[in-house]
């Protein structure tokens, strides 16, 4: 019986590495079952799932030209169960009330112009100390624009001096 894509065979793991594991299969065959298809959950190790000389069941997902065969636990699996989403968590019931984006380095918050003049006197490089419990979406994407146009401005004022200011002639 050749071993073609879609077969169910029973197998034996011969070897467990880093990437996946080996399996001995009928005919003196040896396929992989690779670290992503070995379980339908995430799986940091494969030692945690697999030992050697464990009998399995796997699928043959791949047969190259070359010879090498794929195989999968994965696909024999029922599928994960889809962990459960708070209400109002997803990306759909996000509103941005009052806040508009734009680009050109300038962010707009509640309506009103902000042009990065305030700065954090007597505080750290990256700004404010951070809130304590959960921050929302909106919070977060303020503040990385604040920062980061904090930080636009120290570098343009940093090239300029050594350029010699703005738009001065040398030598004059």
């Amino acid at each position: 019986m050749a071993l073609e894509k879609g077969a169910v065979v029973d197998g034996i793991v011969t070897g467990i590495t880093n990437f996946g594991a080996f399996v001995s299969l009928p005919e003196n065959k040896v396929g992989l079952i690779h670290i992503s298809e070995v379980s339908n959950v995430f799986v940091k190790d494969v030692h945690d799932f697999l030992k050697v000389k464990d009998k399995v069941t796997v699928k043959v997902v791949s047969v190259d030209e070359k010879g090498k065969i794929g195989l999968s636990l994965k696909a024999l699996m029922p599928p994960a169960p889809m962990q459960e989403r708070k209400p109002g968590h997803s990306f759909e019931n996000r509103h941005f009330e009052g806040k508009r984006f734009e680009g050109g380095n300038k962010h707009f918050e509640g309506g009103k112009r902000f042009e990065g003049k305030k700065r954090f006197e007597g505080k750290s490089f990256h700004g404010a100390p951070r809130p304590t419990g959960p921050v929302s979406f909106e919070d977060k994407l303020s503040r990385f624009l604040k920062e980061s146009d904090d930080r636009l401005l120290d570098l343009k004022r940093n090239t300029e001096s050594k350029r010699g200011g703005r738009g001065a002639r040398r030598g004059d």
